[in-house]
């Protein structure tokens, strides 16, 4: 696992995305969950718009999924032929939990416009695959609420308010942090949102542990 502390946006990982390799290849080859390597990637995308261009460009020069990677996908679509459903990730089956995150990948590439044209090729046999379109892009939300997170932290801001708030910006990010405190209290957030927040934004289960600072 690679622990250094990277600001974002890590220009190594961005050079590796510019060259044409997937949130998730790069992922793999630095040995950290791909959703840290997606919320550097949504700082540098907003950076430099023509960044996204480059990548599909640079993608489709080079060769698609392994034939592993495409084994996998008739895997997957071989089991929901025969149950009739999608898997569930809950399930107490450790395959289909498995099968239930490699579709949730698919859908989080297919809202973020990077899902490979062989994978939606083949996923176009499975209709129901891209489940609710809305929680896809809620789930594309969620990582750009989390980069404005990091962005507004290195900034030397302290946590954001959800109330006696300074900005519009400051109430915005207050609102969702807040919420994913709520969700952790309940056991209602997802483990990996877990990780990821305790990874990217340290202490952010306990928050401003001072009072409010006076206005200037």
């Amino acid at each position: 696992m690679d622990r250094r502390l990277r600001r974002a946006p890590d220009a190594e990982w961005v050079l590796m995305y510019r060259l044409g390799l997937s949130r998730k290849r790069i992922a793999e080859l630095v040995r950290v969950h791909p959703a840290v390597v997606g919320y550097h990637l949504v700082i540098a995308r907003r950076r430099d718009p023509q960044l996204e261009a480059e990548h599909q460009a640079a993608a489709g020069a080079r060769t698609g999924p392994s034939p592993r990677s495409l084994a996998r996908m008739e895997e997957v679509i071989a089991w929901i032929t025969a149950e009739g459903r999608l898997p569930r990730g809950h399930s107490e089956n450790r395959g289909e939990r498995s099968m239930a995150r490699w579709l949730s990948d698919r859908r989080r590439e297919a809202a973020e416009a990077t899902l490979d044209p062989a994978y939606r090729d083949g996923l176009v046999r499975v209709p129901a695959w891209a489940g609710n379109h809305r929680a896809a892009a809620d789930e594309a939300k969620w990582h750009d609420r989390l980069a404005e997170l990091v962005a507004f932290r290195q900034e030397g801001h302290d946590w954001p308010r959800h109330h006696d708030y300074d900005s519009e910006r400051e109430h915005t990010l207050g609102v969702w942090i807040h919420a994913q405190r709520y969700k952790r209290r309940r056991g209602d957030l997802d483990p990996v949102k877990v990780k990821l927040l305790d990874n990217t934004v340290p202490g952010w289960q306990t928050g401003r542990t001072r009072g409010r600072p006076p206005r200037r």
